[in-house]
């Protein structure tokens, strides 16, 4: 008899294998209509990504940052809330790590320095999902309407902050700070050179851990679960919803912002607009490949990493736009594949009737 178990792992891990599988099926074509083999645009892709440490640097460093928007999107998810505002949570936790590591002394030290970048970055990032969080809660008002305009009022708040009052003259980003930058990789291991991975992966890879143990070994993990499940009956057993979505909505935030070290603290030493570069939106896509898991969303967030960095390896025989294309594959191929994946375990797992 197939437990229990072994259905959760295969309504887990399935759906993404036939999005994957789908998506792989549109880009031969779309290599075709190019009129170039698919065998040799692939093993291109995978060359300029996982065949070298350069390719490998820059996979490991944008995986980073969508992991924390992924995570962003898919703790709230659970809870049943759609938080659409990780790109504006990004850039304010991004914010708040330079503000923080720009009062540090110089000499400050990098272990003391970098919790407290880190913990300056959830901070930013929380305050900013706290606000649909409490609306939510509160007054009724729907977090994707209220994440949406926030992302709008909370870019065009910092832009104006770094052009108008703190920014280097002539330049529209904060000035370069002297304590808590993160190391490079290839400070360590020289065949990263030139890549952006640093080592603020390290940080995001123990947050990515301890959100999948909280979710499934502690109490609150439980009450999020449970209101993600059915609302009405969480609070008839006892558990105050709107404190619930407060949090989830919150801690999101602080997820997203967490990714401001991976930019602030371990690449540019500074904070700009535009800094995100959409990367708050498509950890939307991470967290729906990853099926709102967060060792899922790590192994989504190195898909997209891998192929995004794989359109820049490819684009002198096809298009790089064709990546965003396969990106938009997956998405579609994953939000048919989940029902019909389920649809045909449970015929697989009905008893069928013997004719009399």
């Amino acid at each position: 008899m197939i437990s229990v178990r072994w259905l959760h792992w295969a309504d887990l891990v399935l759906p993404p294998l036939v999005a994957l599988a789908v998506a792989l099926v549109a880009g031969d074509l779309l290599i075709l209509s190019y009129g170039q083999a698919p065998g040799s645009v692939w093993r291109l892709l995978l060359e300029g990504t996982w065949g070298n440490s350069y390719g490998i640097g820059q996979v490991l460093y944008k995986a980073t940052t969508l992991t924390c928007t992924g995570l962003a999107v898919a703790l709230p998810m659970r809870a049943g809330l759609f938080n659409i505002g990780a790109e504006s949570q990004l850039a304010a936790g991004a914010f708040a790590t330079a503000l923080v590591a720009s009062l540090l002394p110089t000499a400050t030290p990098l272990l003391l320095a970098a919790p407290l970048c880190i913990a300056g970055a959830m901070v930013g990032g929380g305050l900013v999902g706290a606000v649909p969080g409490v609306l939510r809660a509160r007054y009724g008002a729907h977090e994707v309407i209220v994440t949406i305009m926030l992302n709008f009022v909370v870019l065009a708040l910092l832009n104006w902050l770094v052009s108008t009052y703190w920014h280097v003259p002539e330049t529209l980003h904060t000035p370069t700070i002297t304590s808590g930058q993160m190391p490079r990789l290839s400070q360590l291991f020289p065949q990263f050179h030139g890549s952006a991975a640093n080592w603020s992966w390290l940080p995001v890879a123990l947050t990515a851990g301890l959100v999948q143990w909280a979710l499934q070994r502690s109490q609150a993990g439980f009450a999020l679960r449970a209101v993600g499940f059915q609302p009405l009956a969480a609070e008839n057993a006892g558990i105050l919803v709107g404190r619930v979505w407060r949090q989830a909505l919150t801690w999101g935030g602080a997820l997203a912002g967490l990714g401001g070290i991976n930019f602030v603290l371990g690449y540019k030493g500074y904070y700009e607009d535009g800094l995100a570069g959409g990367a708050g939106f498509l950890g939307i896509a991470v967290a729906l490949v990853g099926r709102n898991h967060p060792l899922g969303v790590v192994a989504a967030a190195l898909l997209f990493a891998t192929l995004s960095q794989g359109g820049l390896a490819i684009h002198a025989l096809v298009p790089k736009q064709m990546v965003e294309v396969l990106q938009a594959v997956v998405i579609l191929a994953m939000a048919m594949a989940v029902p019909e994946v389920r649809r045909l375990l449970r015929t697989a797992l009905t008893p069928r009737r013997r004719a009399p």
